[in-house]
């Protein structure tokens, strides 16, 4: 590599040059395809068991808390092997991402599969079930396989208090913007295609080709400064490297870290969960078409998408706490008022949409711009940079209580009373009690998960100020070593 001299010299003056426009373009692409494909199945793998092939809605959630427990399980783990990788071509996170992206691209198109098992598929249920029980571990897997190393870039990329929300404003601009094409792709193909399962496996298709495209992206994009920090982080003669319960001790005692697991918790419950639910409202309480669910769903991504530059900039003037406060007291406002919302009252139910998709831009943007903080902190502390450690742990956490959240509402909806379907059936009506319960799903449980984010940022201790001696002690530290 022509970048790199013997002294490093090269090297330095890669990383002190601020990240210019194609590379963060080029970061915000690795999130393009998780976005797309995690945006697709969380609003629709839940009605695509229930309503198209034909699984009860208790083991269809069940199918979902499975999936989310193993992808909380094996991300600590893939976190730790990519701290551990060594590669002088690609680092440590780049050859995840480059020969992960395939399989994650064909694993997710396998999921929207409705095989046949038996001629009377509906009186034995079970084979389906474990065919998506199966597919949906080896989806998660890959997921993790892709997206946590890419994550973890985020602070070997710049290491700028505010240059990081602004790469993650590259990032999540790429995310709500993949999410935005998704719902645009689902509405496209859903117009022109009236089988339900032939449309998904086409969105999947479709899904699958742009997911993997831009992973590559990504890999090729960042190459070049992810070798530079790579080189500078191997000259720097970190210790010897900890044990890995020696490592996850030290990762929970790090008390900042426990506060950015539980705004990033009680925040992306609130999404997952109205997300998985919305479907289901927008047809059954509002007496809306399918068809109609994307518009709604864009209403959110759009303003989402819009606000980040708006959060972005005002974080560098207020700080990152006030930004997640207003919000989300924008999006509880929202989200109480979901739960009133009857059918003909469709205006209303797009301003909540937006004042909903104000709150879900800051849940995107402040957690995961507070993560890199946390880890700088621990380098001062402990003299490693341990990025994927800390980034496994935080997504186990998160998706642990995904999987319960998710388990508990499709499981509300069974006891309820709700009705599944099978492709090509007309909707069942609904009992009372059914509905009730979505509405519940989709108004007073994200409101008080999103009460608890709230408590959670109010009491979270690195501020701009401590960050940046943080910064100063480590940059001090460093000197010493080269002198």
């Amino acid at each position: 590599m022509n970048d790199f001299t013997a002294d490093g010299g090269a090297k330095r003056d890669i990383l002190s040059e601020k990240l210019d426009l194609k590379t963060k373009l080029a970061y915000g692409a690795g999130d393009l395809g998780p976005a797309i494909t995690a945006n697709i199945s969380v609003f629709y793998l839940l009605i695509f068991f229930t309503n198209v092939a034909g699984i009860p809605a208790g083991l269809a959630g069940s199918i979902l808390m499975i999936g989310k427990i193993w992808d909380g399980v094996n991300d600590p783990l893939v976190g730790f092997l990519t701290d551990k990788t060594k590669s002088r071509r690609w680092g440590r996170r780049l050859p995840w991402m480059f020969y992960g992206a395939i399989p994650f691209g064909i694993f997710f198109f396998l999921q929207w599969i409705v095989p046949r098992f038996s001629a009377n598929q509906s009186e034995n249920i079970w084979p389906l079930f474990w065919y998506y029980v199966a597919i949906g571990i080896l989806s998660q897997s890959f997921y993790t396989v892709v997206n946590l190393p890419y994550t973890a870039m985020t602070p070997e990329l710049t290491q700028d208090y505010d240059e990081r929300t602004s790469l993650n404003s590259y990032r999540f601009t790429f995310s709500i913007g993949g999410s935005i094409l998704s719902l645009i792709l689902t509405k496209i193909v859903f117009d022109n295609i009236h089988n339900a399962q032939q449309g998904y496996l086409v969105l999947a298709a479709v899904c699958t080709v742009i997911s993997t495209l831009g992973l590559y992206w990504c890999v090729f994009g960042v190459r070049d400064r992810i070798l530079a920090f790579e080189a500078k982080r191997i000259q720097a003669e970190e210790p010897a490297s900890l044990p890995f319960l020696e490592q996850l001790k030290i990762v929970f005692s790090n008390r900042p870290f426990l506060f950015v697991v539980g705004i990033y918790l009680f925040s992306w419950l609130g999404v997952q969960i109205t997300a998985s639910i919305i479907p289901y409202f927008v047809v059954y309480c509002m007496g809306l078409k399918f068809e109609d669910v994307p518009t709604v769903l864009i209403a959110v991504q759009v303003t989402a998408l819009l606000m980040l530059f708006v959060w972005g900039a005002l974080s560098k003037k207020v700080g990152k706490k006030i930004v997640y406060f207003l919000g989300m007291s924008l999006w509880i406002i929202a989200a109480a008022g979901l739960f009133f919302l009857q059918p003909g009252q469709i205006v209303l139910m797009y301003v909540m949409a937006v004042m909903a998709g104000i709150g879900v831009s800051t849940a995107y943007l402040i957690p995961w711009s507070m993560i890199p903080d946390v880890i700088e902190l621990d380098e001062l502390q402990t003299g490693q940079r341990r990025e994927g450690i800390f980034y496994g742990f935080m997504v186990l956490l998160q998706k642990f209580g995904l999987a319960f959240g998710l388990f508990l509402v499709s499981n509300a909806l069974q006891v309820s009373g709700f009705k599944e379907s099978v492709a090509g059936s007309p909707l069942p009506i609904q009992p009372e009690s059914a509905l009730f319960a979505i509405r519940v799903a989709v108004g007073p449980i994200p409101t008080v998960c999103l009460i608890f984010g709230l408590v959670l940022t109010y009491f979270y201790p690195i501020t701009r100020e401590m960050h940046a001696e943080i910064m100063l002690k480590l940059k001090e530290r460093q000197e010493k070593r080269g002198s």
